[in-house]
């Protein structure tokens, strides 16, 4: 079988659209086994590697398989595993066909799992032996098939099972017609921090143009992406396809561990790492190490760029970006190396416009807060709406504008600087307060290792401030110190009244805290009030 025909790599009239070798995974994995066939595309934990013939053996066994069991191209194939061998081998099987790619959250059951099986359209669904017994709680009927990953004989769920080790071939039929750029390539769903989550809608283009040359200049064919993100998240799913653009390689790691980071980022020779601004903070928290420089990582990507980036670059020998992404953008503003202005998210990267607007999207002045509209002058670059949801998809892109329902403020410099979700805003006595930035002055005490703020109902009107706070392992946080440290620090309308201590405060699998959660638990018995302790802010008409 011809692995790259002349037809696939034929270019597109339009400039801005790349042949589809540069940016659809079935020619990027026959080109680089053509092209590259030795070097390693992926490094495992435990030190396997695939190369790029390797890997598409593996793929094409896989996808021949699945063929076999009735996919085409177009269809919806359901990913319900964790970060992994099979999980990257699903999702590169499932493209290679021209199928969509689409994986849930492996925290998902009852009623959020039913809202994903039912939204995704999925016939076929990849399942982990251990999540399986889940589908026995909902409403499967429009799954026909499933493929579960396991060695020991499948369980009896009363559909067709077949085994994933059983996927196997050395052929895979092409497609019914070419793979373009702008087909769907992938269902990722939001996080659902604040309701049902909603499927976003990509394209190979949407996934190439995310961290391609353009939004990511400073990765390149040599890199090596270390993933610790998990694979049904846009953080976990987007590195392997980015880096395979590139004829690259990623380290793919089940999930992030402070005490082990630094030891697999060694083992794995890792070049680029992305980190949560929480992670890095987790990081710089740890003990000192003669150790700290003994890498190869060169370059961080730091979400939210926190007040220490400084002090880590220093530390770690590596330098700091930042840049604002979501799932169903693709990096809007990105960072230069080591932004001196503190806070900032970067400037506005070539191929795309931004505007910061009020509630009727008319533009803000600068240095105004307002939420963030985006679009790109490259066609397909950003989200092709919501999956079966057009209420939302309309909502998005009222007025031909993606709304990110983030605000923002802009500088006189042409720096962004987040300020808060729109809905996570807090209003105390007159004072608009950024969520955000309470957190940054949180963690900025030596004992929290991460915060949450939240609004809460005043008895007089409009919101309390009140932070959930977890502390660095080993050490204990007292009500009393921390809020006199804010109180030292921060502006006396921002500082909270009411302090919760949890060991862990709760996410989802992607590292989101669940604030919704902890607005509907609010005051609780174990939180502290500071106003009852008798710890009263003065009002400060001028800075002394």
């Amino acid at each position: 079988m011809s692995i790259v025909s002349a037809s696939d790599a034929r270019d597109f009239a339009d400039p801005r659209i790349p042949n589809r070798n540069a940016c659809v995974l079935r020619y990027l994995v026959d080109r680089w086994a053509v092209e590259r066939p030795d070097k390693t595309h992926v490094i495992f934990e435990d030190g396997e590697e695939w190369s790029f013939a390797e890997l598409r053996r593996r793929v094409i066994a896989k996808a021949a398989g699945l063929q076999r069991l009735g996919v085409k191209q177009g269809d919806f194939v359901a990913v319900w595993l964790p970060s992994g061998r099979d999980g990257l081998l699903a999702f590169y099987a499932i493209n290679y066909l021209g199928a969509v790619f689409v994986p849930f959250n492996t925290a998902y059951r009852g009623n959020l799992l039913a809202h994903v099986v039912r939204n995704s359209g999925a016939r076929l669904m990849i399942v982990h032996p251990d999540l399986a017994p889940r589908l026995a709680e909902v409403d499967r009927a429009e799954i026909a098939q499933l493929v579960v990953v396991t060695q020991a004989d499948v369980p009896d769920l009363g559909m067709p099972v077949t085994r994933f080790d059983d996927l196997a071939g050395d052929a895979v039929d092409p497609p019914e017609r070419p793979i373009e750029p702008w087909d769907i390539q992938s269902i990722i769903y939001t996080s659902g921090t604040t309701g049902p989550s909603k499927g976003v809608l990509s394209s190979y283009l949407h996934m190439f143009t995310n961290a391609g040359p353009e939004s990511w200049p400073m990765v390149g064919e040599n890199d090596r992406y270390m993933c610790v993100a998990p694979i049904f998240h846009i953080g976990g799913m987007g590195p392997p396809f980015v880096m395979l653009a590139r004829g690259a390689s990623v380290a793919l790691i089940e999930s992030f561990s402070t005490d082990q980071f630094w030891d697999i980022a060694r083992r794995t020779q890792a070049t680029v790492v992305f980190l949560l601004g929480v992670m890095a903070t987790f990081l710089m928290k740890r003990p000192p190490s003669p150790e700290d420089r003994n890498h190869s990582v060169r370059a961080a990507f730091m979400v939210p760029l926190t007040d220490d980036a400084a002090a880590f670059t220093e530390r770690f020998g590596i330098d700091i970006y930042t840049i604002f992404n979501m799932t169903e953008i693709s990096s809007p503003i990105v960072s230069e190396a080591n932004p001196a202005k503190r806070g900032t998210c970067g400037k506005v990267r070539p191929g795309v416009e931004v505007r910061l607007v009020d509630a009727q999207d008319c533009e803000v002045p600068v240095g105004a807060i307002g939420e963030m509209l985006v679009r790109t002058d490259r066609p397909w670059a950003m989200n092709s709406g919501y999956n079966r949801n057009p209420e939302a998809t309309a909502k998005a892109w009222a007025n031909g504008w993606f709304h990110t329902g983030d605000a923002f403020r802009r500088d006189d410099d042409g720096y962004y600087y987040f300020v808060d979700r729109v809905k996570d805003a807090i209003r105390r006595r007159g004072e608009n307060i950024s969520s955000f930035e309470v957190e940054v002055e949180v963690c900025a005490h030596p004992d929290v290792r991460e915060c949450a703020a939240i609004a809460v109902p005043s008895e007089f009107s409009e919101d309390e401030v009140m932070i959930v706070v977890a502390p660095v392992p080993g050490r204990a946080i007292v009500h009393e110190e921390l809020a006199a440290f804010l109180m030292k620090n921060m502006p006396y309308f921002m500082v909270p009244r009411y302090i919760r201590i949890m060991d862990e405060l709760p996410k989802t699998p992607s590292a989101k805290v669940l604030k919704t959660d902890l607005r509907v638990e609010a005051v609780t018995s174990d939180t502290w009030d500071r106003e009852k302790a008798g710890l009263r802010v003065r009002r400060e008409i001028f800075a002394s």
